[in-house]
């Protein structure tokens, strides 16, 4: 989905979205005690916070276990929940005006509770209120008014928290302290397995992850690429390890044209040469892994990969690598606006001062310093 059309969607999700639950509002109605046979989690986009719903909805499980549990998405995050054995059913819902209104119809009051995982999005609130009976969701913004319980969204505690505690409303609990890995097939393992062997690195080697891109919708929060081209002829050099670097088709040539400048050969660019669960897969073959706040990021962790997160428009209270043994490099409040970034709230720009000073004041120095000590454990 490109940046533009993130922009289109969150500018009519805000002001039609606005009106449609002003409108819906006035019917809203808190049911009488339900058991929950059916389930509805949904969860749109983002792989990374997809990924941070896991520990939620397998609380949901385990409090329901009779329950049919079904994850409403965007296709950017199918391949993410698919397989998992916590999901009973994935259904894909396009983020058009059509569709959003041919599955609520469909579905209107089909699901005894809905669980919504959208801390901003005003949609998703309007889909639950038609095909919910019982719904939850958080209390910031005006789709609270849809919610027949909610919860605030505290900005103060790591995400998986905050998504434990819309299920907490209903008895389900957890207390993790790693993520849940995504499934990947035996199929995908081979195919990556293939790809390595190609390409001389087999299992006794060190190899180290890195990922240096960002979502389209917040470009800021990228460490300067040269910066990652000077940490991976390090590593490479001092511990003999093979780098590869990994990330979307979009971020190929930029790559590339920094592995070009560089002398060691032990410097691979996959990014954008495989599937998601081929990502995954890839990335969890890593030693540890180097990445700014994004997608990759969280899947190393949920990989139990040590990772190193680099983080400046957005806080490492909230975002950070979920695990035992991982690093997050932050710098603190650099500028009045810190952290410029907040998700919950539908802010996310890129640096109001076009200098990213957040990013930039982490130097090489300290992410080789971090790497050396996650190799050592």
């Amino acid at each position: 989905m490109k940046f533009v059309g993130v922009k289109l969607i969150k500018f009519l999700d805000n002001y039609i979205g606005t009106l449609v639950i002003l409108a819906l509002s006035l019917f809203s109605r808190k049911p009488k005690k339900l058991s929950y046979k059916n389930i509805l989690v949904i969860q749109l986009w983002g792989i990374g916070e997809t990924l941070l719903t896991f520990p939620a909805i397998s609380a949901l499980r385990k409090k329901f276990p009779k329950s049919d549990i079904t994850v409403l998405v965007t296709g950017r995050v199918y391949d993410t929940f698919s397989g998992l054995k916590f999901i009973d059913h994935i259904k894909i819902v396009k983020m058009s005006p059509f569709d959003i209104l041919a599955y609520s119809l469909k579905s209107f009051r089909k699901f005894d509770l809905v669980v919504d995982f959208e801390e901003y999005l005003n949609i998703s609130s309007i889909i639950s209120f038609f095909v919910g009976k019982e719904r939850l969701g958080y209390s910031n913004r005006i789709r609270r008014a849809l919610t027949t319980k909610s919860v605030a969204y505290n900005d103060q505690q790591h995400v998986v928290e905050t998504h434990l505690d819309l299920v907490r409303l209903v008895g389900a609990d957890a207390k993790p302290k790693k993520l849940i890995s995504p499934y990947i097939d035996n199929k995908d393992k081979e195919q990556v397995n293939a790809m390595l062997n190609k390409l001389g690195i087999g299992s006794d080697d060190i190899i180290i992850g890195m990922a240096p891109g960002a979502a389209e919708s917040a470009r800021s929060r990228m460490w300067p690429l040269e910066r990652y081209g000077k940490v991976a002829e390090d590593l490479a050099g001092r511990y003999n390890a093979k780098i590869i670097f990994v990330g979307g088709p979009d971020e190929f040539l930029a790559v590339q044209e920094l592995k070009n400048g560089l002398d060691d050969k032990k410097i691979i660019n996959l990014a954008g040469k495989t599937s998601i669960k081929q990502l995954f897969c890839l990335i969890g073959k890593c030693s540890i892994f180097i990445g700014n706040d994004s997608g990759p990021m969280h899947i190393a962790a949920s990989m139990g990969v040590r990772t190193i997160g680099l983080f400046g428009p957005n806080l490492p209270l909230r975002w950070r690598p979920f695990g035992k043994d991982n690093i997050s490099i932050f710098k603190g409040s650099l500028c009045k606006y810190c952290p410029c970034i907040n998700v919950h709230l539908g802010v996310v720009p890129e640096c109001y001062y076009g200098s990213n000073k957040c990013m930039t004041a982490i130097t090489v120095e300290e992410v080789v310093n971090a790497a050396r000590r996650l190799v050592k454990k």
